[in-house]
């Protein structure tokens, strides 16, 4: 997985540190004063570093916690992210990681009861946390937000669809008390509505979970915090962790998916989609609330190729204990974009017609609208509306 291991000098001692030298110890292990001397210098070629990158593990200073772009996710009280890693140990083309950096080696920020404080700090002061953040977070912003038709939160993860007792997935839910806590609507705001925190926007939150621990470290401490909502974001089928712990409602494992001839083509080392989906059953029938975001939902893709991808994750997964389902264009920030494009200039994905507006580059399809419809026609023969959102890059353009 990784051709060497570096650390800071200031995380040397630090338990985590020791723990994943103990488990690599047969690689090059080298110690630095900060992480910046090896991870995204100058004249570094993402490309080039990605078949031979590092993991460097190193202590998150500044500020941890950061305002969610508006548009993203569900609605709540508040909307947060924070990053324990930077980069993935995936290698989809579409990713924008590799137009935000230029170095591929994994950045593994060890101080996880830092971020712990700054979260608490969060939850007790949420009014000192800006709507939204400066100009360092433009590429959150551009590739998770816009127009959205969101769901609400309410800080419980689960909606209630009244069904059988003898269900299966139903009656795990129950027993581990999760039935007597789920609002009756998807729209519907609780008065106690909690703050959302969502992991995975510059890593795959489970992935290196083996090594790392943090949702071993995190998923406790937000049992905790029944108010605060974690969203573990991941194409990851590490869940060995998760099924060890007791399920908490204020903890949602979403898993990200593409068409399977996408998958195929532009997704390299990530698991295969049947494999993603036995995870995510097993986490649902153990009681975990479980999302699916369909996403990036790329112009070539057809309505019958999404058709058979939902036909196959509902043959696996209970739509009646969804948490939610959305879908999402590609968009990537336009010099994220031009960074991309000079890394693979030869790409077949990148060479069709693109839009940008308003700093954000997307593929065009040509008949946006329509063609979002009929997925959406497809997707809701499985799903209930209101459990649904949509991210694109702004206003689609409209078809009569």
């Amino acid at each position: 997985m990784f051709s060497a291991i570096y650390f800071e000098s200031a995380v040397r001692d630090h338990p985590r540190t020791r723990a994943i030298l103990r488990r690599y110890r047969d690689l090059p292990q080298i110690e630095c004063g900060r992480y910046s001397e090896i991870f995204n210098r100058k004249s570094q070629n993402f490309r080039l570093q990605k078949e031979n990158s590092a993991l460097i593990l190193a202590r998150k200073h500044g500020r941890k916690v950061l305002p969610a772009p508006g548009g993203y996710g569900f609605d709540a009280a508040g909307s947060h992210y924070f990053s324990h890693m930077l980069n993935c140990i995936y290698d989809c083309r579409y990713c924008f990681l590799q137009g935000m950096y230029r170095s591929a080696h994994c950045v593994l920020f060890v101080n996880y009861e830092d971020f712990a404080d700054a979260i608490e700090r969060t939850l007790s002061h949420p009014k000192e946390h800006p709507k939204e953040h400066p100009k360092e977070d433009t590429h959150r912003k551009s590739c998770h937000s816009a127009r959205s038709r969101r769901i609400s939160s309410s800080a419980l993860p689960m909606r209630s669809f009244g069904f059988a007792q003898d269900d299966r997935v139903g009656r795990q839910a129950q027993d581990n008390g999760v039935v007597a806590h789920l609002p009756t609507d998807a729209g519907e705001v609780a008065p106690d509505a909690g703050q959302v925190f969502y992991s995975g926007y510059d890593c795959d939150s489970l992935a290196f979970e083996p090594a790392s621990g943090f949702a071993e470290y995190f998923v406790p401490w937000f049992a905790a915090r029944p108010r605060a909502v974690l969203e573990l974001r991941t194409k990851s089928t590490q869940i060995g962790g998760l099924l060890k712990q007791e399920p908490i409602q204020n903890c949602i494992i979403a898993m990200s998916f593409t068409t399977a001839a996408a998958a195929a083509r532009w997704e390299h080392g990530v698991p295969a989609i049947e494999k993603r989906l036995a995870a995510l059953g097993r986490l649902q029938e153990a009681g975990w609330p479980v999302a699916l975001r369909f996403e990036p939902l790329l112009p070539d893709t057809s309505p019958d190729a999404c058709r058979e991808l939902f036909e196959l994750v509902f043959s696996r997964l209970d739509s009646r204990w969804l948490h939610s389902v959305s879908i999402g264009l590609f968009r990537m920030p336009a010099d994220y974009f031009r960074n991309t494009l000079r890394i693979y200039p030869d790409e077949a994905l990148f060479a069709r017609e693109t839009r940008t507006r308003n700093g954000v580059t997307s593929l065009r399809h040509p008949h946006e609208e329509a063609w979002l419809r009929q997925i959406e026609t497809a997707l809701f023969r499985h799903i209930d509306p209101k459990n649904y959102y949509r991210c694109a890059d702004g206003e689609t353009d409209r078809e009569n």
